[in-house]
């Protein structure tokens, strides 16, 4: 595994799985999110956001996490090993639950230093909780069928279907 990609639904634990990966490979690790996120939740303007992708995976080694669809002909393409994790819904739901209040409670800053709100998360239309519950199986059957194009075969396709399964790749 020398480039590795980690997608999943939003919620599933892809950077934390993605750290711990690249931890024990002592390789880079690259999160999405952390570049697409400007101040006050905006996203960064496309163009910029494809250029720092292209710098980072520039890199000849490293373990990305993420589901930027705009981005995969860059990221996709460079990729050695495509990691999906395929968890349930309720471990997904439970896992975005946990991460949502925890963060509320805490205002643990995040990209560029933004925060989850009460409102934003529990009372909103850009509610993360509201994004997995919309999200979660379109996200699935994209995956699959991704899975199964021809497109990408020369990439190494591995899937976790539980959380355990993850856990026992990243111990040394």
């Amino acid at each position: 595994m020398k480039r590795v990609v980690v997608i999943g639904s939003s919620c599933v634990g892809k950077t934390t799985f993605a750290r711990k990966l690249a931890g024990l490979l002592n390789v880079p690790h690259i999160e999405l999110d952390a570049l697409n996120w400007l101040e006050d939740w905006k996203a960064r303007p496309s163009e910029e956001l494809r250029a720092l992708v292209t710098d980072a995976i520039a890199e000849p080694a490293w373990v990305l996490d993420g589901n930027y669809w705009r981005l995969r002909d860059l990221v996709w393409a460079r990729a050695t090993t495509l990691i999906w994790l395929n968890y349930s819904f309720p471990v997904v739901w439970q896992r975005a639950l946990r991460r949502t209040i925890r963060r509320v409670f805490t205002q643990e800053a995040l990209y560029s230093g933004n925060r989850e709100s009460f409102r934003q998360s529990f009372m909103s239309r850009d509610s993360i909780l509201l994004w997995v519950m919309q999200t979660y199986s379109l996200r699935r059957r994209e995956y699959r069928k991704v899975y199964d194009e021809d497109r990408f075969s020369a990439v190494e396709k591995i899937a976790f279907k539980r959380p355990r399964e993850a856990t026992d790749t990243c111990e040394p």
